[in-house]
């Protein structure tokens, strides 16, 4: 890992720093009147025993996010991993953060036996970060 970058479990007091990388991903931004919402959805996420959804920091600053879920798949003894989301900040770009947030996910799934690892963060902010893993 990167000087001063850490990978770790999110937490529900990450919910403005995990709002903010999903905006810069292309989703909407939470807006007042749809917080409380938001923050309960968050909350039931960081909870859920089918979530390991992880924050990557620099220097203690929010720097990337990776939201990984293990969904049951029919014709299939194991459980399979998907990321929906992956985001690194765009001054970040090459620092090491998405490989990190990878590389996590997949220790992780491999823990939970999953056979397979889906990477679908298809956000147009997304494609640079997938580019430079080798699998754009």
């Amino acid at each position: 890992m990167g000087v001063g970058l850490t990978v770790r479990p999110i937490a529900e007091a990450d919910f403005a720093a995990v709002s903010a990388l999903l905006a810069e991903l292309g989703r909407p931004a939470v807006t007042v009147d749809k917080e409380e919402a938001a923050q309960a959805v968050f909350r039931r996420h960081v909870a859920a025993h089918d979530t390991a959804s992880l924050l990557a920091e620099r220097d203690g600053v929010p720097v990337g996010f990776l939201s990984l879920h293990f969904r049951e798949r029919l014709n299939h003894p194991t459980p399979d991993a998907w990321i929906p989301d992956l985001i690194v900040t765009e001054r970040e770009w090459g620092g090491g953060a998405a490989r990190a947030l990878f590389a996590r996910a997949v220790e992780l799934a491999r823990a939970r036996g999953c056979h397979r690892l889906v990477l679908e963060s298809g956000y147009p902010a997304s494609a640079p970060i997938a580019s430079t893993s080798g699998r754009a």
